[in-house]
């Protein structure tokens, strides 16, 4: 009798496994494929026709508005708390063979739409194919190196006291986001397409990076973005220095960087070791970085020697030089200890991690 018992539990779970398939192949198949105004349209016409069902049926201590709507969630999706149940044949009837069927249908399409929708746009980002057209302040980099544009994130973050900025990566390769857990993606066919840099929200980011295979595509990719944008830093690397003087005859803002390392090789033969001085002044990663901070407007000014004391004794940090603009040839390193620092202008300092300008009292030592 035992083993029959078994047998007959093992043949109903078999049949509740089965009905439990059927119904998700049932959803798959069909209520995936509904519109989310087809699926509110069937929801309400459960909702109403049911609660019409219970009015006729006389169920007068369930069809009050907030007594339906609770009894109707928690039966349809078979929570059940047995608060409020039906009282009479009738009743039960339209709760056992339309509320909690079809409502358990009907509450698994939408949930089922809604993780459909939401993988999608998982899939959607990660293939680059999302809109970050709204975000601003962001950094923006244009290309991608297997080996070189991974570097170029982690000193990006290796900067922990920089400023809160999203980064988005766009590149031209078929595959998906590279590095999830720190950019977003964009791709598309071309980085000086306006569809592709619109995504990207180039229009409203802070810095632009263009870092592309070839000096040709560098040059597009900067007079494209130049035009888009007003407001962001753009900078770039170029292999030839010609290619640099054409650029900045059209868009003298641009910051260029083209390869040094011929200057780098000479100086490490006559002075040894100077490429471990170059590394950390270049990299976040490793020990002091230079930096730079922008004096205050209404700062009056002072010596270089001065801040270059102060500095050192309040923030243990080295100023390196002082400029006028972002960019343009008004850089000098190590002025004369009498130089005026004014403010607006660009100081540049070598320091362990990242001094912002309201954090130096320029109280202390103004004139």
């Amino acid at each position: 009798m035992l083993k029959k018992a078994s047998g007959s539990d093992e043949f109903h779970g078999g049949q509740a496994l089965g009905l439990l398939k059927t119904t998700l192949h049932f959803i798959n198949q069909h209520l995936l494929k509904l519109s989310w105004l087809a699926l509110l349209v069937l929801f309400m016409l459960l909702f109403f026709g049911s609660w019409l069902l219970m009015f006729l049926a006389g169920e007068s201590a369930l069809i009050t508005p907030e007594t339906w709507f609770y009894y109707f969630v928690t039966t349809a999706t078979t929570v059940g708390y047995g608060d409020f149940s039906p009282q009479t044949s009738g009743g039960r009837l339209t709760a056992s063979l339309l509320v909690m069927p079809g409502g358990v249908v009907v509450f698994a399409g939408i949930l089922g739409k809604l993780s459909s929708f939401f993988v999608e746009l998982w899939r959607k980002n990660m293939k680059g194919k999302g809109d970050y057209s709204a975000l601003s302040g962001h950094i923006v980099i244009l290309g991608w190196h297997p080996e070189r544009t991974p570097r170029m994130v982690r000193l990006i973050f290796g900067d922990t006291r920089r400023e809160d900025r999203k980064v988005v990566l766009c590149a031209t390769e078929e595959m998906d986001n590279p590095l999830p857990d720190q950019v977003l993606f964009i791709q598309g066919e071309s980085l000086s397409d306006d569809e592709l840099l619109r995504r990207a929200g180039v229009e409203s980011a802070d810095r632009v990076i263009i870092y592309r295979s070839t000096d040709d595509k560098t040059l597009t990719s900067c007079l494209t973005v130049a035009a888009l944008s007003e407001t962001a830093h753009i900078v770039a690397w170029f292999e030839q220095e010609h290619m640099v003087k054409l650029l900045k005859s059209h868009c003298p803002e641009v910051e260029c960087h083209t390869s040094i390392s011929m200057e780098l090789l000479v100086r490490s033969a006559q002075d040894p070791g100077s490429s471990r001085v170059q590394g950390q002044l270049l990299s976040t990663l490793i020990g002091p970085t230079q930096y730079s901070v922008r004096v205050p407007e209404n700062f009056t000014g002072v010596t270089f020697s001065r801040l270059l004391e102060f500095l050192k004794n309040r923030h243990e940090a080295i100023a390196l030089g002082v400029a006028e603009t972002v960019t343009g040839d008004d850089l000098v390193l190590n002025p004369e200890g009498d130089r005026l620092v004014k403010g607006g202008q660009l100081v540049y300092y070598m320091s362990a991690q990242r001094i912002r300008t309201e954090e130096i009292q320029w109280r202390d030592i103004e004139m």
